[in-house]
């Protein structure tokens, strides 16, 4: 799940080539680049073919005598950028120097297209000054309702959905929930890289972590934290002694000692993207044991389609967006608590996965992160100055229905 190691960080005091006339992305972020590649950087990789794109990371604190920031490329054309700042700057000298920073890479690029790629709407606090071509915001989590969310978000997301141009949501309920705040809001769900996911279906080697595990495996990948639903895990693993259970990813905003602990229940920790297929390729069901929360109550899980690609049936608890998406479409099935996804599982184990394969793959043909980033860049390419405007002053109408264009799969 972590991407590749970071390349060498270094000052970001260089400007750009004389030749590169592209235009400039600036992904101002609160997820860092080599946590988990996700959404962001799907659609980041995607965008440096015709950007150059910088991805603004959060400040780290370190042993420096002044403010700086540390630049390091990524697989794909990414800059990823850290600010650094000094152990004991305050909350405002952190917010004035990370404003002075981001001026100062700016100027190195004065008088090319720019556009604003809001991931968190906290970054105004030293990025409202700009005035770029484009802003963008793209709300892939109704990140208020998180554990640890700061006071100020809801007021800072009006703020930055009153700016924006385009509104992006990475799910249906996150679109029904924005789409009458902002005149151009566009329903982009959670897309797939089939080809990479599909590589679990060729038989790659077993991980060692995994050998000697019994069947049937059952497993989880991603971010485990509050929006995982550990008492489920552990009243499954109860009831299936005999299967085991393979939770792969970074455990974060929760304690460790939370986890439940049992002889088939298996902590393996953060795995990289590219090591995933091979993890996947040697499960034989994919589980999603989210708990039924605020930070649930949004989500559109990754996860989901590529567990199809990989070819894993899916078990999954009743959140809103699977269910409409994928569960009415029979390709993943529903259970509410542990004894239901037993035996949902175990009707899994036991049926002909061809017809249900022949269903997946039909509606994975439909969506790609190709074809997202495409709609996406069409969007951005058509706006206009009267668009802009018009955009502003219909924030808070109920906005027209979507074009077909940007709904993807929807």
């Amino acid at each position: 799940m972590n991407e590749a190691p970071p390349c060498a960080a270094q000052p970001c005091a260089t400007a750009p080539r004389d030749a590169d006339a592209r235009p400039v992305l600036l992904c101002l972020s609160h997820l860092r680049w080599d946590f988990v590649f996700q959404r962001p950087q799907h659609l980041m990789t995607r965008a440096a073919a015709d950007h150059e794109v910088i991805f603004l990371e959060e400040p780290l604190h370190q042993d420096v005598a002044a403010p700086h920031l540390d630049c390091s490329p990524r697989p794909g054309g990414v800059t990823v950028a850290q600010p650094i700042l000094p152990h004991g700057t305050t909350p405002d000298a952190a917010v004035a120097a990370q404003r002075a920073l981001l001026d100062d890479w700016l100027a190195q690029r004065a008088g090319r297209k720019l556009v604003a790629w809001f991931y968190t709407p906290m970054a105004l606090a030293f990025a409202g000054h700009l005035h770029p071509d484009v802003t963008v915001y793209d709300c892939m989590d109704e990140l208020s309702a998180f554990r640890g969310a700061p006071p100020a978000m809801l007021e800072m997301e009006r703020r930055l959905i009153a700016r924006a141009d385009l509104v992006f949501t990475g799910g249906r309920s996150l679109y029904e929930a924005k789409r009458n705040r902002h005149a151009r809001v566009h329903c982009f769900p959670s897309s797939i890289d089939t080809a990479h996911f599909g590589q679990a279906r060729l038989g790659p080697a077993e991980p060692e972590a995994m050998r000697g595990l019994k069947h049937p495996r059952l497993g989880f990948f991603g971010v485990i934290d509050e929006r995982m639903d550990l008492d489920l895990v552990a009243k499954l693993a109860a009831l299936r002694p005999n299967w085991s259970f393979i939770m792969v990813g970074p455990v974060v905003k929760i304690e460790e000692a939370a986890l439940p602990r049992a002889a088939n229940i298996h902590w393996l920790g953060g795995r990289g993207y590219a090591d995933l297929p091979a993890h996947l390729a040697h499960w034989d069901i994919g589980f999603m044991p989210f708990a039924l929360n605020d930070s649930t109550r949004f989500i559109s899980p990754t996860k989901t389609p590529e567990f199809l690609a990989a070819g894993l049936p899916v078990v999954s608890t009743p959140v809103l967006d699977v269910v409409r998406d994928y569960a009415d479409a029979g390709l993943v099935e529903i259970a509410e608590d542990a004894a239901a996804m037993a035996a949902k599982a175990e009707m899994m184990l036991a049926r002909d996965r061809g017809p249900w394969l022949a269903r997946v793959d039909a509606q994975l043909a439909r969506n790609s992160w190709d074809i997202t980033w495409a709609r996406m860049a069409g969007l951005i390419g058509d706006v206009t100055v009267p668009q802009v405007s018009a955009a502003r002053a219909g924030a808070g109408r109920a906005f027209h229905t979507i074009r077909a264009a940007g709904a993807a799969h929807v």
